[in-house]
């Protein structure tokens, strides 16, 4: 199963999160569509056959691992 990042919005800002993207990479959007919530982003993930990846930071890296954990 391969990965995906659920990236909150805006990216790489502080501030509120404004909703979710699924991402394949830092420049590879898995859809087009934004996510209300975390567990909506990661629910899609799971339907489509990805292991989905939570942020640990707000202002993430996909090459940090740190940045990442796997989701519930």
């Amino acid at each position: 199963m391969p990965n995906v990042f659920v990236e909150p919005l805006p990216k790489h800002r502080d501030g509120a999160i404004e909703g979710y993207a699924l991402e394949l990479s830092a420049t590879q959007r898995l859809t087009s569509d934004n996510y209300e919530t975390q567990t909506k982003a990661i629910e899609a993930a799971k339907v489509r056959g990805y292991k989905p990846l939570v942020a640990r930071v707000r202002k993430t890296d996909k090459g940090n691992p740190d940045h990442w954990r796997p989701a519930e």
